[in-house]
């Protein structure tokens, strides 16, 4: 029987909120976030969330602090970093 994965040895992930221009709808935004393996959570108005492995933190900090971008705030929960940003928390579907 298999080990079971606990929380400690699963992935590490962290959540970097980010103020974006220029794009017109979440396919083109998700397109050039393909760069840094970041996956696109929340997108509403100019604000967006991702959601970036450990060890992909810094380039993808970095890469969302230039250009078209701004870095608004990063943190290992994504409720925290929808309380800064001021995003409701989307209704569930079921």
């Amino acid at each position: 029987m298999a080990k079971k994965l606990t929380k400690a040895l699963r992935g590490k992930r962290r959540w970097i909120g980010f103020r974006f221009t220029g794009f017109e709808n979440r396919n083109q935004l998700s397109g050039q976030l393909t760069g840094i393996d970041a996956r696109l959570y929340d997108m509403e108005g100019d604000l967006a969330i991702v959601c970036v492995r450990l060890e992909n933190y810094p380039a993808a900090r970095k890469y969302l602090s230039e250009g078209p971008f701004e870095s608004l705030s990063s943190s290992g929960k994504i409720s925290c970093v929808r309380e800064r940003l001021g995003l409701p928390r989307p209704k569930r579907k079921r």
